[in-house]
């Protein structure tokens, strides 16, 4: 079980939503980590003009990956991290996952930071239904099968 970090938490969202702001006001870009990791992968519709998407997508997951070191640099250390299920119950989960981010054409972080920031209907819809999903799956996982 995870604390209660309020300030910490505070402070990861405004990141977000900065990283979210930035991204769209510079690139005119939706900061959605699935469709950003999908413009990396081919085939690459565009052609050259597809070439020059994925220097920004390459450096804002690399900042993504580096950003623990920077906390580590910060701080000197490093939130412990729980992961309570299976390999294979991750790996089932991550395939659940990215089948609905499919979809839903978006993932949570792309129709639950920006969508719903533009008031968009579809984005709305998606994350209300994710958290739907969510909180019946825990409730289940939880209180019916006692895991």
């Amino acid at each position: 079980m995870s604390e209660f970090t309020p300030l910490t938490s505070a402070l990861g969202g405004m990141l977000i939503g900065l990283a979210a702001v930035l991204t769209m006001a510079l690139l005119g870009r939706i900061a959605g980590i699935s469709g950003m990791i999908g413009g990396l992968l081919p085939p690459y519709a565009g052609g050259m003009a597809a070439l020059g998407e994925r220097g920004w997508r390459l450096a804002f997951l690399a900042g993504m990956i580096a950003s623990p070191l920077v906390l580590f640099a910060a701080t000197g250390s490093l939130p412990e991290i729980e992961v309570p299920v299976s390999l294979p119950m991750l790996v089932a989960g991550g395939l659940i996952a990215g089948v609905g981010v499919s979809y839903a054409n978006g993932c949570p972080s792309g129709h639950g930071v920006c969508g719903m920031a533009r008031f968009s209907v579809r984005s709305i819809a998606a994350t209300l239904t994710f958290m739907a999903t969510t909180a019946i799956t825990v409730f289940l996982v939880r209180h019916v099968f006692g895991a």
